[in-house]
C-alpha cells in the first residue's frame, strides 16, 4: 500500500492542505476548494475536520469497502470541486442522482460533467490540473483492472459491496482504503489483508452506519461522514449499505 496517509488531511500539521480545512457547521453545502484536490471527508472522533486530498498530480487508488452512499458521496465530492467523473457500472440506475445533480447543458441534455458507462474499456477524458478525472469502477467485490490510474490528475475508486478473498490485490495496491462496518467473518478477511491486530479487527465490527475507518500505509484514522442539507436531498441521510 503506497504512503496513503499524506492523502488525509487533518489540523494537526501533519497534512498537505491545511488552508482547506473547515469545520463540520461551516459546510453547509457542497461547493468547491481553494484546492482542485481538496475535500472534505469528514470529521473525526473529536470533532476535527478531515480532508481528503484525492485529486492530486499523480494516479491514485481509493479503495472503498461497504455501502453505495459512501461511493456516491465521494463521488458527488469530488464534482464540486471540478472534476470530471466516469462512473463505469452494473446498476447505471443507481447513480442517476448524481447525473440529474450534475444537470443539463445548454443543449438541454446531461451535462458531460458525469458519465454513466457500463463495465467495459472505453476512452476517458484527458486528465489535467484543472479538469481532474474521477474513475468511479462498480463492479462488485472482485472488479476488474479496466480504468487503472495512469496519468497525474486521475483517481480510480473501487467500489467494493463487501470484503473478498480474491480483491486482495486491489485492496493492497490502494493509495487510501475506506472502510465501513464489516461482519466479524469478513473483518478477519480485512485483518489477514493488511495485517490488523485484535482491536482494529473489533472496531471494524462495531462502527456505527456513519463511521468509517481510513486505513493507509501507518495511518488507521476512524472518522464520522458529515453530510450538508442539499446531499441530503440528493442522497438521502448517511447511512450503510446501498
Amino acid at each position: 500500500m503506497s504512503g496513503s496517509s499524506r492523502l488525509l488531511d487533518t489540523q494537526n500539521g501533519n497534512g498537505l492542505s491545511q488552508e482547506f480545512l473547515m469545520s463540520p457547521a461551516m459546510l453547509d453545502a457542497v461547493s468547491p476548494t481553494g484546492d482542485r484536490g481538496g475535500m472534505m471527508l469528514g470529521s473525526g472522533m473529536q470533532g476535527e475536520p478531515l480532508t481528503i486530498s484525492a485529486l492530486r498530480p499523480a494516479p491514485t487508488r481509493l479503495v472503498l469497502v461497504g455501502g453505495l452512499y459512501l461511493a456516491r458521496q465521494v463521488a458527488l465530492r469530488a464534482m464540486a470541486v471540478g472534476a470530471w467523473v466516469v462512473i463505469a457500472t452494473g446498476r447505471p440506475a443507481a447513480w442517476q442522482v448524481l447525473q440529474k445533480a450534475a444537470g443539463n447543458g445548454p443543449d438541454g441534455r446531461p451535462a458531460p460533467l458525469v458519465q454513466i458507462r457500463r463495465l467495459n474499456p472505453v476512452d476517458l477524458p484527458r486528465p489535467s490540473e484543472d479538469a481532474p478525472l474521477l474513475v468511479v469502477h462498480d463492479g462488485g467485490p472482485t472488479p476488474q483492472e479496466l480504468f487503472p490510474p495512469r496519468s497525474p490528475w486521475q483517481t480510480t475508486v473501487y467500489v467494493l459491496p463487501y470484503m473478498h478473498p480474491q480483491a486482495g490485490a486491489t485492496a493492497n495496491a490502494a493509495d487510501l482504503v475506506l472502510l465501513q462496518r464489516l461482519p466479524v467473518g469478513q473483518a478477519q478477511l480485512a485483518a489477514r489483508v493488511w495485517r490488523l491486530p485484535p482491536p482494529m479487527v473489533h472496531e471494524l465490527t462495531t462502527l456505527a452506519d456513519d463511521q468509517v475507518v481510513a486505513l493507509g500505509r501507518m495511518l488507521w484514522k476512524p472518522l464520522r461522514l458529515v453530510t450538508t442539507a442539499k446531499e441530503q436531498a440528493i442522497l438521502g441521510p448517511v447511512r450503510r449499505g446501498d
